[in-house]
């Protein structure tokens, strides 16, 4: 039978407006998706969402933190942030954040996919 909580339903219910959001259990938390891709994350009870070079500064401008882990004795940040205090528990005021976080990961895959695109092959000069 698949986990449940509490929080991740009540965030799941605040992105409603989004469109459908789905949770995945993952890391000891959850990971949100909409459209196939993750957008968001929720650990320990926090809410964080994905962003780029592109949206971080407006998390930075509004005193959102990033989710950091410890990895060998060293902090490593992530390119997932909480979203500004006033929009946590406000549907409203949290699904500009939501489709910023949703542009950040099309953005990412988008960018993933063209690293692996195969560079054209060239065809041999013929030399008379």
């Amino acid at each position: 039978m698949p986990r449940s909580d509490s929080f991740m339903e009540y965030t799941i219910e605040l992105l409603r407006p989004l469109g459908p959001v789905h949770a995945r259990s993952m890391f000891g938390g959850w990971g949100l998706y909409f459209g196939g891709r993750m957008f968001g994350l929720i650990l320990q009870g926090q809410l964080y969402l994905k962003t780029d070079d592109v949206t971080r500064p407006d998390f930075e401008a509004e005193g959102c933190r990033p989710f950091i882990y410890q990895s060998r004795g060293r902090e490593q940040p992530m390119s997932y942030w909480t979203p500004p205090a006033d929009a946590e528990d406000d549907s409203r005021r949290l699904l500009p954040w939501a489709r910023r976080a949703v542009d950040a990961a099309n953005r990412a895959a988008m960018k993933k996919a063209a690293k692996k695109k195969p560079a054209a092959k060239k065809k041999p000069v013929k030399r008379s």
